[in-house]
């Protein structure tokens, strides 16, 4: 995502101060003051039922939740499980820029490694857009995405290095190649990525990346396709559940399941922070605390340091929109997906009626 003019200006809000948080900073024993809801007003006529529901948008951050949500009636929310059920499994959170799983899934990737998920990180692009120059934009990000990844709990991360919002230029057969080899290379069972058919995105890189993983998925369990890899000692992969998240503000989807990412937010917060490259996280809490510095003035929250201001500035603005969203399901802070489970095993189950219902010959 494209975030070089995100920074605003100045910012200013009423707090409630509690406890000491890092740094010695004031913490906050709440989030910023309730942002008040718009005014809705609809002409839908009353006779017939919305198909998608707008979300109020946060005062803060652009790059959080979706303009409008359309759920399905079969919703699940998603909580923390104890223990290790995981254990054993491997995922891949697969993006187009070094900031797109951090912003979008970051707190599920993290939910589900500490569930006993090995975790990959996969980067498409090789985020030269985003930076003071295009070779700063590449070097930097480089960084980000492996920081990104550590923050996150995964294991490794991966780049392929194709050019920024260029990806519709570049052949889709191919990426979707390389993830074809990285899901079987990697044993991959679950994967986090962008939608495929996300409404209304802007930027090309994330349609393509979507479209790639989504075929990928399939491609990659398969036994015909690219046999070189079976003869090279790869097998299958066996993708069986996916998650996919809308790109903000503009992106929908279809949503039916709701992330519970309370206890994972902090650990979301400092991937986030881990994206110095590009906004609207990174090192934007220590330049705001020095700005206001300059004019005289101190906000007290982002306290008397560089990493408490960059800290409490990603949670208490940035995520914003997580916490609106979990509000709406009774949670502290929740992350929306179309969720793709595993599939029936349809010649299973006939088998079994079969020899249920069968009689002798």
């Amino acid at each position: 995502m494209d975030r070089r003019k995100f920074f605003s200006r100045s910012v200013a809000a009423g707090v409630t101060m509690g406890s000491t948080a890092i740094g010695g900073a004031p913490m906050l024993q709440r989030s910023l003051p309730a942002q008040p809801p718009p005014a809705k007003h609809s002409d839908l006529p009353s006779r017939f039922t919305p198909s998608a529901y707008s979300f109020p948008r946060s005062e803060w951050t652009p790059f959080a939740t979706s303009d409008y949500y359309m759920y399905a009636d079969d919703l699940v929310i998603e909580h923390n499980r104890p223990g290790k059920p995981h254990q054993g499994k491997v995922l891949a959170a697969v993006q187009a820029h070094s900031d797109d799983v951090t912003i979008g899934c970051g707190g599920t990737v993290a939910k589900l490694i500490e569930e006993g998920y090995t975790g990959y990180l996969i980067r498409v692009s090789n985020d030269e857009a985003s930076g003071s120059t295009l070779g700063h934009g590449v070097a930097q990000n480089e960084i980000d995405n492996q920081e990104a990844a550590k923050a996150l709990g995964c294991k490794k991360a991966f780049s392929f290095y194709y050019r920024n919002h260029r990806m519709d230029d570049d052949s889709i057969i191919e990426i979707r190649a390389r993830l074809i080899f990285m899901f079987r290379l990697l044993r991959v069972n679950t994967v986090l990525a962008m939608d495929p058919y996300d409404h209304y995105d802007e930027n090309p890189d994330h349609l393509v990346v979507g479209s790639a993983v989504e075929r990928a998925c399939w491609m990659s369990g398969g036994s015909k396709d690219y046999p070189e890899h079976f003869k090279a000692g790869l097998k299958p992969a066996n993708v069986q559940e996916k998650y996919y998240f809308p790109r903000s503000p503009q992106g929908h989807n279809l949503t039916n399941r709701i992330v519970d990412i309370g206890s994972y937010i902090d650990t979301k917060v400092r991937a986030n922070m881990a994206n110095k490259g590009k906004g609207p996280a990174g090192t934007y809490g220590a330049r705001l605390r020095r700005e206001l510095a300059r004019d005289g003035k101190k906000l007290p929250m982002l306290g008397d340091d560089d990493e408490t201001a960059n800290f409490v500035y990603v949670k208490h603005f940035l995520m914003d929109g997580w916490q609106r969203l979990g509000q709406q399901f009774g949670l502290g802070y929740a992350e929306a997906f179309r969720y793709i489970g595993p599939e029936v095993r349809f010649g299973d189950n006939i088998r079994k009626y079969a020899y249920a219902h069968a009689v002798s010959l």
